[in-house]
């Protein structure tokens, strides 16, 4: 009889615990308006990372020590949509709700390092504002952070799953 827990289970765990995380850390950067601080959004990076090797240290536990790459990729996969999905919807929930004038600061402050690099007419810069603007909206807005998400997930689980697999010597067990 084969107990072996599955990965959306453990996947489900861990997303939902990335994912809040990811939220609570957003409020922080929200409040004290640092969201366009570069070297404070790479601590989103770290949260993802963690919640991976966390889900797929925890799913390689309840299996006897063992996990495949195959597996590690499916868990860490699901973890990033469910905390990708979790964010995206806090994100779209914040900027149409809470803060709605949110988009245009930062469109602002587009505009202005845009001025500041003094390497565009007026004209380009308009081009470009627009072409931002288009994909404000809340439907663009959840969709690529979803996708966006689950693309870096993959990206991070393709080398998390190749150290912390562990393979049974007989497969047949």
């Amino acid at each position: 009889m084969n107990n072996q827990t599955s990965t959306a289970r453990v996947a489900l765990k861990w997303g939902l615990i990335t994912g809040i995380t990811l939220v609570v850390y957003s409020i922080i950067l929200y409040t004290l308006d640092q969201t366009t601080n570069r070297s404070l959004s790479l601590v989103i990076y770290l949260i993802l990372i963690v919640g991976l090797v966390l889900s797929m240290r925890d799913y390689r536990t309840a299996n006897e020590g063992y996990m495949s790459y195959g597996e590690g990729m499916s868990t860490g996969t699901l973890v990033s949509a469910i905390a990708g999905f979790l964010s995206s919807l806090f994100t779209v929930f914040y900027t149409q709700i809470i803060d709605p004038g949110f988009q245009e600061r930062i469109t602002e402050q587009v505009r202005t390092q845009m001025e500041d690099q003094g390497t565009m007419s007026d004209e380009q810069i308009d081009q470009g504002i627009e072409m931002m603007q288009k994909f404000q909206s809340p439907g663009i807005t959840f969709a690529v952070g979803i996708f966006m998400t689950i693309l870096i997930g993959v990206i991070f689980s393709l080398i998390i799953a190749a150290f912390i697999r562990r393979n049974k010597d007989n497969p047949f067990e």
